[in-house]
């Protein structure tokens, strides 16, 4: 019996190192990894984040933003339109919308009777020669410079009227060449002062007919 106790002993002593040496954790070997900290978790989000700013545009080249939406004020009104929330009238009996009739009616009425008495006001302060239609004058009239020129008379058969020939001679601007040229008129004679061949002075004048605007000044010269 002693025998066989010393053995069971034994063989108790040799099976609690072996697993005492189970449960502890062998020389060098990587700590479990529910009770290590996350860091491959760690890195790798790092060098994701590190891709992820060098993949993304850098300034001078990043697309231009989209040029804003241009708009017609018409167009603009009508958005603002739209995003306004419909409010729902009340009903309204026939009477009630007689009586807004009646009153835009009354409004409206009171406005024109205002803008009439404006007016009138404004009449009343104009001068009495603007309310009869005379208009002040700008300036006073004056009387320009009539032209007077010298000619030959070629024809006196009309009755107080003779045709006068009026001779230029001028300097050309470029060339310097003497540019001869005439023109022949028609000059009123109240007295049939003149004849064919003499020297006369006439003026510039009103339309006297339907081709004389000149009248005979003075005679220069008689013809021999």
């Amino acid at each position: 019996m002693a025998d066989t106790d010393d053995e069971a002993q034994t063989s108790d002593a040799e099976q609690e190192p072996a697993t005492h040496a189970a449960d502890a954790p062998e020389a060098g070997a990587a700590p479990d990894a529910g009770d290590a900290p996350d860091a491959d978790a760690a890195e790798e989000q790092g060098a994701e984040d590190h891709a992820d700013a060098e993949a993304a545009p850098r300034g001078e080249d990043a697309p231009a933003p989209e040029p804003a939406e241009l708009l017609s004020p018409k167009q603009r009104r009508q958005r603002r339109r739209t995003r306004r929330a419909p409010q729902a009238r009340p009903s309204r009996t026939p009477e009630e919308r007689q009586a807004e009739r009646e009153d835009e009616r009354r409004k409206k009425a009171a406005a024109r009777r205002l803008r009439r008495q404006q007016e009138r006001a404004k009449r009343a302060a104009k001068p009495a020669r603007e309310q009869a239609g005379e208009l002040a004058p700008v300036h006073a009239r004056t009387q320009g410079v009539r032209r007077m020129r010298q000619g030959v008379v070629v024809s006196d058969k009309a009755e107080k009227t003779i045709t006068v020939r009026i001779d230029v001679a001028r300097r050309h601007m470029r060339y310097e060449k003497i540019v001869r040229s005439s023109s022949t008129v028609h000059a009123h004679d109240e007295n049939n002062e003149a004849h064919e061949g003499d020297v006369v002075r006439v003026i510039e004048s009103r339309p006297l007919s339907r081709t004389k605007r000149w009248a005979l000044v003075d005679v220069l010269e008689r013809a021999r």
